[in-house]
């Protein structure tokens, strides 16, 4: 087996994950800025897009086993296996690369598909919308309802990365892609469902930088909940992956 430098999986990464973004990101923008053709589409609309985004990362992240989401990586880790994908020993030094070709992915999808929107983002009209179409939010809810919804949601999905596949690319693009539309159908509606720390911290960090016109705080307290919840879920599921039941 020929072995993966960590450059490659980090580039893959950050193109994956970029990927994975900039459609999801682009798609809460058309349905919830104003004046784009999307508007009003609904969250139909927000939750299939997000499935295409993910198809579509995984195939742009496959040189790395396309986890495009520290909670995979989290996941692989915990559950004993000695490769993150094929020719990646799982080392610290790999599990970090993962981790900053993650987040630096989801940050530059972010800032380009800010780019993508500019005039709607700086439109007057969307003062008050544009956080929630780069990061997460609570509809309702206490803070540890919104810690529980986020933990289930990761679990599923981690957990039946784990039991069909060693990676999201070994599982099939289209599964994975499935799946996060019925996770969003089903348990999307407390919290957006991040599933994935760095698609919330990412452009959350994008938010806060990027010279948007009227665009408010970006609700730093918070964002530690999606990087906590997906992470336990991430846990529970790769402690149980092996389980036979």
């Amino acid at each position: 087996m020929d072995t993966v430098g960590l450059w490659t999986v980090f580039g893959s990464e950050v193109l994956g994950t970029g990927i994975l973004i900039l459609l999801g990101v682009g798609v809460v923008a058309n349905v919830a800025l104003p004046k784009t053709f999307g508007n009003g589409g609904g969250w139909i609309v927000i939750i299939f897009g997000w499935g295409l985004a993910v198809f579509a990362g995984v195939f742009a992240g496959a040189t790395s086993g396309a986890h495009i989401n520290p909670a995979v990586t989290v996941g692989l880790l915990v559950s004993g296996t000695d490769t993150y994908a094929p020719g990646v020993a799982v080392t610290a030094a790999a599990t970090f690369t993962y981790f900053a070709g993650q987040l630096v992915g989801a940050f530059l999808g972010a800032v380009i598909a800010y780019l993508a929107y500019y005039g709607h983002y700086n439109d007057p009209e969307a003062a008050g919308t544009q956080l929630g179409t780069f990061a997460t939010g609570p509809a309702t809810g206490t803070v540890k309802d919104n810690v529980v919804t986020e933990v289930v949601g990761t679990f599923v999905l981690v957990y039946i990365i784990l039991r069909f596949g060693d990676t999201p690319s070994q599982l099939g693009p289209l599964a994975v892609a499935l799946l996060v539309v019925g996770i969003g159908a089903s348990l999307g509606g407390p919290t957006g469902y991040a599933i994935n720390p760095a698609r919330d911290l990412g452009p959350r960090l994008a938010h806060a930088v990027l010279p948007i016109r009227g665009k408010g705080g970006s609700n730093w307290g918070y964002a530690w909940v999606p990087i906590v919840g997906p992470l336990v879920g991430a846990v529970l599921a790769g402690g149980l992956s092996h389980v036979s039941l």
